[in-house]
């Protein structure tokens, strides 16, 4: 087990240095902008207000233009679940409320659709984009596309519209590989996942519509006015008029999106012996985690999987909003930090855990006691029918709550 990381400015990096120094990329150093644990995520709930959300969450610049909430790192690592930010936000304006849900209910479907096709979902598209970009689209001294960069790589965060003109100048425009560019939006951001990060790319590159999104000029002029003015490129725009080159070529989509069992795990609670730890995972790491709150007794027990992360080479911020959650929980209750593999580290305890619907907690769970699960704290809970598209999964929920 290693040292516990401590609360207060500086401390959880400093950790960080000292513990996993050697797993990440860059400078280690927090986000300027985020903080983990809990009072953080419900101080950014009750800050938050809803009005004027629908006209102003995808403007970009300068920030004070800005709607979005910002709260998706919470929402990411189980701070902050849908329902309860579903909640949060009644009071509000109809439309901004109407808005901001309909949001929420696009991360809940990338959230089944990713359970649905864990690592098939990164051949799930229906259109493969060319191969013969450069080795990095986005670099060069254009002033949307560095606005956007330095925001990712210093804030670990992008409002909706930057992922998109990014995503879009990555592939539509510079014809480069999709899941390379995927792989640095998840190397940076405090909210990437593999269901909503890699769900966003392929609806760039035409999945989900059939259509890829086209970045030009025009969304710079829209969303960020002023912007063009203080580019070198200003009278001579690279990105003037819509992307052209060849069309994507079209595959056939997984079966698995039209129909499939259930990915949803069990609907109350499910014990088969006591347990004697909880076993909390980067996925629900917050105070209000349903196993954690069921056992406040417990120890808690988190694993850095440092297989996984010698793999993905994560930027230190991401390890740095972990250990802050983590410095928050060990505040309230016992917890145990460890570095390692979590199935060699968790073996024979019995344990407590909330079911998860990412392919990598189902793998692991399957080879530890995990003698007690809770349900997963779903906005919508999934069923069979399709995912192929957000409209076709909306459309069948609408169907199932009638």
């Amino acid at each position: 087990m290693t040292q516990l990381p401590t609360p207060g400015p500086g401390e959880a990096t400093a950790w960080v240095g000292a513990h996993l120094a050697h797993l990440v990329t860059g400078e280690v150093r927090a986000s300027p902008r985020f903080c983990g644990g809990q009072t953080a995520a419900d101080t950014a709930l009750a800050s938050f207000d809803v009005s004027g959300y629908a006209a102003r969450r995808n403007e970009v610049w300068p920030s004070t233009r800005r709607g979005a909430s910002g709260l998706s790192p919470w929402i990411r690592h189980g701070l902050l679940t849908l329902p309860e930010v579903w909640s949060a936000v009644g009071g509000g304006p109809a439309r901004d409320v109407a808005k901001l849900r309909d949001e929420l209910l696009w991360q809940e479907f990338a959230r089944h659709w990713y359970a649905r096709l864990g690592p098939a979902s990164a051949q799930a598209q229906r259109a493969e984009p060319r191969s013969d970009g450069p080795d990095d689209p986005w670099a060069g001294d254009l002033a949307c596309v560095r606005l956007a960069v330095d925001e990712l790589e210093r804030d670990g965060w992008l409002v909706n519209q930057t992922r998109m003109w990014l995503a879009s100048h990555w592939t539509v425009r510079s014809g480069s590989v999709w899941t390379e560019g995927e792989d640095r939006f998840f190397r940076h951001l405090l909210d990437g996942s593999r269901a909503a990060n890699r769900l966003g790319w392929q609806w760039t590159v035409g999945a989900m519509t059939g259509e890829p999104y086209g970045f030009s000029r025009w969304q710079v002029t829209k969303r960020a006015p002023g912007l063009c003015r203080t580019c070198p490129h200003q009278h001579a725009c690279p990105i003037e008029h819509w992307p052209d080159g060849p069309a994507p070529r079209r595959r056939d989509p997984d079966p698995l999106l039209r129909q499939a069992p259930t990915a949803a795990g069990p609907r109350t609670v499910e014990q088969d012996a006591p347990p004697s730890a909880v076993w909390l995972t980067a996925e629900s790491i917050g105070a209000r985690d349903p196993a954690a709150a069921a056992h406040p007794d417990l120890p808690a027990v988190f694993v850095f999987d440092e297989p996984l992360l010698e793999r993905l080479r994560l930027a230190a911020p991401r390890l740095v909003f972990l250990a802050e959650c983590l410095a928050s929980i060990a505040e309230e209750r016992e917890l145990e930090v460890h570095l390692g593999d979590p199935v060699a580290v968790l073996a024979g305890r019995p344990l407590s855990a909330t079911f998860t619907p990412v392919p990598g907690w189902r793998r692991r769970s399957q080879r530890l006691d995990v003698v007690e699960r809770h349900p997963w704290p779903w906005l919508r809970r999934p069923g069979t029918g399709p995912v192929s598209s957000f409209s076709a999964w909306r459309n069948a929920l609408g169907r199932r709550d009638a």
